[in-house]
């Protein structure tokens, strides 16, 4: 009996030795750590509560002017498993794959089988080298990820049995696609991985579109630690802009319908609301370097190019305004080509008259007219730039697209006054289209140079609204009787005998003014992506011209700018491509993009006018129906659109010799006087206005008719 309590007494001796030995053990470590090296742990504590954190603030929205988003952010979402999680049982997830994969297969989609292999691929290791982060499902919606709570065995809402995380990332996105995107902007990221804009309004403002970022620190509460927001996130503001969705979708869609038809390299076409400067739709389109399609590039339309003619308007001011040309009827020799200055090359008219009045110099797009009618006044270069600077056109925009140019005059170059010269009609200068369009709109805005406005309003945090106003860079930029002059002769460009879109712009509807530019281009070579290196090329991987001249008649740059409608201007508009194929006309292209533009808002309603014949009948308006060999077909389109009055163009008809077919339509005059056994040829497009020989006249079967075709 001892020796058992002396057995036992020693074991204890000896637990309790170890206890004692253990517990000396740990109020040593103690001492060590809140005594010894106190000011160490204090360090390394202070350190790790000191460790600062970024809140990123949300960024901002751009808005339409109907509040339609241009750009926003969206949360996506990614469904990982974490299959070494002690809540992750293996049994029942694989008991449970084959009704997963079936809901999974019926809500997103791929089919059931892929399902099965997706979610069986992690099952294929062992416990430890199975992954802790599993990608079930990338780039869902949060309502996405609620449905997928519902889905056998990853539907337990109270524990997570199934070791279910979700990952959020924030991404910048384009509801309406690429829509005006180089305008818009988009964003890239920086060194410190933070997204900011890039281009356009995003990066020009990224200061109010970005907000504040907040800071949070970690602090210690009771036995644990927070985040402790110290300074919270500022949101960014939203920004409200003029464009207006549908007249954007008119604009695309016109400008890359014609880019295809002419096969240009990129095109350019801006909007403008004649009274207020918003600018109501842009786009730059160019063509892929697989010349496959049209893609949205570079935002061409506030950088610098030579403008061609549809600078004359500018010079045509100038003239007037100084008095130069009191005298409209007063004639100028002009002829094809003109020498202006010792060693310059002539300037050249194409098909130009011996002579012409003041008058005609825009309506004809004279360079030599323009030119002999300013330069025998100028004694200086800087008289020019002192007219511009007097109207404004030299000022910064302030349109908050970023990479916008002013206008470039280089005064100041070696040329002097052959250089002025030049400038006069288009060349040796650049200006962007935005530019160009400023000042044509002021000209249907009776002289009052408002400013070209993008940016409308901007919304903070709290909802107050802070409107950008309208407002002008000049209140006039010429006296009103200029003003009304120039009005007048932009309108003879489109309707004027000799206008030089005639042919393409006339029509019933929407009475368009402008003026056309044609200029020889600057072919700049490409660059190597990697050495940085010039290239015998451009950017197509077309060959540079062999005689080594950078300017060309091959590529050429075509410009329409004008307004409508003529008599009441509502919207102005500028056009401008780059190296088109065929169709080098500028009325046939960009002059042709304005016109279906204008149409397409007219057929719309958008112009101040009843989009249909039956509602103007309460204006009492009465439609002009066109003349037709057959008069059933007025009862047809009277009962077809619900027309109570209307006019129609009758048709005097003939007993014998050629039939009168004046105020037809091409096809029914064509049929009519083919089944009287005459040949047919036409000019222009529209309704017969002229045939020749006329009505009556005795022709033998076989002659050819000359019809000549008018819109009006």
């Amino acid at each position: 009996m001892k020796k058992l309590k002396a057995r036992i007494i020693i074991r204890y001796t000896i637990v309790a030795t170890l206890v004692l030995l253990f517990s000396s053990l740990i109020v040593a470590e103690v001492f060590d750590t809140t005594v010894r090296h106190r000011a160490e742990w204090e360090f390394r504590t202070d350190s790790l509560l000191s460790i600062k954190s970024t809140i990123k603030p949300k960024r901002g929205d751009i808005l339409a002017c109907d509040g339609s988003v241009l750009a926003t952010n969206i949360t996506y979402y990614t469904v990982r498993l974490d299959f070494r999680s002690e809540q992750f049982k293996a049994e029942d997830y694989a008991a449970s794959i084959d009704v997963m994969s079936d809901s999974l297969a019926k809500y997103f989609g791929q089919g059931k089988e892929y399902w099965v292999d997706h979610l069986l691929e992690p099952l294929s290791k062992p416990r430890y080298k199975r992954t802790r982060s599993f990608a079930l499902i990338k780039n869902i919606t949060y309502n996405d990820y609620l449905k997928i709570r519902t889905f056998p065995y990853l539907n337990n809402k109270y524990k997570n049995v199934c070791g279910i995380k979700l990952e959020e990332e924030v991404r910048r996105s384009n509801p309406y696609g690429k829509m005006a995107l180089r305008s818009v902007g988009t964003l890239t990221e920086d060194s410190t991985k933070e997204r900011h804009g890039y281009c356009g309004l995003e990066k020009d403002l990224d200061s109010l579109l970005y907000g504040k970022a907040g800071v949070s620190r970690i602090v210690p509460v009771n036995k644990n630690t927070i985040n402790w927001v110290d300074t919270p996130a500022i949101n960014g503001y939203t920004i409200k802009t003029t464009i207006d969705i549908k007249m954007q979708d008119i604009v695309e869609n016109e400008l890359e319908k014609v880019l295809a038809d002419c096969q240009a390299d990129w095109g350019v076409a801006i909007l403008m609301e004649v009274e207020t400067g918003d600018i109501k739709a842009i786009s730059n389109l160019e063509l892929n370097l697989a010349q496959t399609k049209y893609i949205e590039g570079m935002n061409r339309a506030v950088r610098g190019f030579e403008p061609s003619s549809v600078v004359k308007p500018i010079s045509m001011l100038f003239a007037l305004e100084n008095g130069w040309a009191p005298n409209l009827n007063r004639v100028i020799e002009t002829g094809t080509s003109y020498q202006y200055g010792k060693g310059a090359d002539p300037i050249k008219d194409q098909n130009g008259p011996p002579s012409m009045p003041i008058w005609e110099i825009i309506e004809r797009s004279s360079n030599i007219g323009i030119t002999k009618l300013i330069m025998p006044h100028i004694k200086s270069p800087y008289q020019l730039k002192e007219f511009l600077d007097k109207i404004g056109f030299l000022e910064p925009m302030d349109l908050h697209i970023s990479g916008t140019r002013t206008p470039n005059f280089p005064f100041e170059a070696d040329g002097g006054l052959i250089n002025v010269s030049r400038m006069l009609f288009g060349y040796t200068s650049e200006i962007p289209p935005i530019y160009t369009l400023s000042f044509y709109n002021a000209i249907a805005n009776d002289g009052k140079y408002v400013r070209p406005r993008f940016v409308s309003n901007i919304i903070d945090n709290n909802g107050n609204d802070s409107v950008i106003p309208v407002s002008y860079i000049r209140e006039q930029i010429g006296s009103k009787k200029n003003v009304k002059i120039l009005q007048q002769m932009l309108e003879r460009v489109v309707w004027g005998d000799f206008g030089t879109a005639r042919k393409f712009l006339r029509n019933d509807l929407v009475k368009i003014a402008g003026k056309t530019g044609t200029c020889r281009t600057i072919i700049e070579p490409a660059r190597d992506e990697k050495t940085g290196v010039l290239l015998d090329c451009d950017m197509y991987g077309r060959p540079l011209p062999k005689d080594g001249k950078r300017y060309t008649k091959e590529r050429r740059r075509l410009t329409f700018c004008g307004y409508f409608p003529a008599d009441k201007p509502k919207y102005s508009c500028i056009v401008m491509m780059h190296y088109p194929k065929r169709n080098l006309s500028p009325a046939s292209t960009c002059g042709v993009v304005l016109r279906e533009v204008a149409l397409k808002m007219y057929s719309r309603g958008m112009l101040d006018n009843e989009s249909n014949y039956k509602s103007s009948q309460s204006n009492k308006t009465t439609p002009t129906l066109y003349a037709t060999g057959n008069s059933s077909r007025y009862t047809l389109v009277k009962n077809g659109l619900g027309i109570s009055n209307f006019k129609k163009m009758s048709v005097s008809s003939v007993a014998t010799g050629v039939p009168n077919v004046i105020g037809m339509g091409v096809r029914e005059a064509v049929v009519t006087l083919e089944r009287a056994g005459y040949k047919v040829e036409f000019d222009g497009s529209g309704y017969v206005r002229e045939q020749l020989p006329s009505a009556g006249t005795s022709a033998s079967k076989g002659e050819r008719i000359k019809l000549t075709l008018s819109t009006i």
